[in-house]
């Protein structure tokens, strides 16, 4: 898998991750069983995306940095977060 189809992996991960939050978010306010299965679903596949993208990517050639640290804080992902503080130290 080339850099940028790890890197749109990765972006595409996050944001089915955060989508899956947002219909948990919805799920939860309206009591609708299909947004609780559907945020589930959703932040699972996210997870999914994520680990596959991350798998062989080097953080230190790869990374955001504090772009994706910051992004990491929003959205909650500790490995996000984790990635991008590891790439902003060189």
């Amino acid at each position: 898998m080339s850099s940028n189809d790890q890197q749109s992996s990765l972006i595409g991960g996050h944001a089915q991750y955060v989508k899956g939050a947002a219909e948990g978010v919805v799920g939860s306010v309206t009591g609708a069983e299909a947004w609780k299965t559907s945020a589930e679903q959703d932040k699972s596949a996210g997870i999914d995306a994520m680990k596959q993208a991350s798998a062989n990517r080097d953080p230190q050639r790869d990374g955001f940095g504090s772009v994706e640290q910051m992004a990491g804080k929003a959205a909650g992902c500790e490995g996000m977060e984790k990635e991008g503080a590891e790439s902003k130290t060189s």
